[in-house]
């Protein structure tokens, strides 16, 4: 069996979706694609569907009621991952910021490098992004800062969602507990992957934003981070994280 999977979620990705499946599955290394569809109403779901005939064993769809957040989507196919055995299990955007060449750097990584955890991150070598305003950019630059102060993480890039876990890592973290949904999520999962001492490494990659299709960003989502990051740390200092 492959020991790779690649989790995709998805909401109103009908632009990208192929594209991307097409490249994932497209790379030296044969890697797996789960899609975690909330309810697109562009039938996003539909394309997939269509595209499991094509790579059938290699493709697969979860099909969501609705729109239930980024979040949940990750521990629905994390949960689906570890059921079937995947030793290495990854996130990664539908809408091409996260290069697909550069899953294999991530990939290795772990499986050569000794990492349990593996981010793409956009800061660890300056800042690599591509198409974001100033604004954006320095948004998200000063949140990772602002984790590092929190938490004492000396992670660069702290809301970065292109990662390879290894199987070990997401076994060993309760997702029952996981609650947050946009960039808390991200940081959420770090910061419990480095409360259970397991091995973190960045990878740098050049992040581009997306050109088809709308973001899901939004100042609910970065509200959410910038509290979250709190209460992660009360939870610890009280020892119920």
């Amino acid at each position: 069996m492959n020991d790779c999977i690649v989790i995709i979620p998805t909401y109103n990705e009908i632009e990208n979706i192929e594209s991307i499946i097409r490249s994932v599955l497209s790379q030296h290394k044969p890697f797996h694609v789960l899609v975690i569809d909330d309810n697109s109403p562009d039938h996003t779901a539909n394309k997939v569907e269509m595209l499991q005939t094509e790579f059938k064993g290699r493709l697969f769809l979860e099909k969501r009621t609705g729109k239930l957040g980024l979040g949940t989507a990750y521990v629905h196919g994390f949960r689906w991952a570890l059921e079937r055995k995947y030793d290495f299990i990854f996130e990664m955007d539908a809408d091409f910021s996260h290069n697909p060449n550069d899953l294999e750097k991530l990939y290795d990584a772990c499986h050569f490098g000794g990492a349990d955890l593996a981010i793409g991150s956009r800061y660890v070598t300056g800042v690599n992004v591509v198409n974001w305003p100033l604004s954006r950019v320095l948004m998200s630059y000063f949140a990772s800062v602002y984790v590092q102060f929190i938490t004492g993480m000396k992670i660069h890039d702290a809301t970065a969602g292109f990662i390879c876990y290894k199987r070990q890592v997401l076994e060993g973290i309760n997702l029952d507990k996981i609650k947050f949904v946009g960039y808390a999520f991200q940081i959420e999962m770090k910061y419990r992957t480095f409360c259970k001492n397991f091995d973190i490494t960045e990878v740098p990659i050049i992040f581009t934003d997306r050109t088809k299709g709308q973001s899901k960003m939004s100042s609910a989502i970065f509200k959410e981070a910038v509290l979250g990051v709190i209460a992660l740390r009360l939870k610890k200092l009280v020892n119920t994280l």
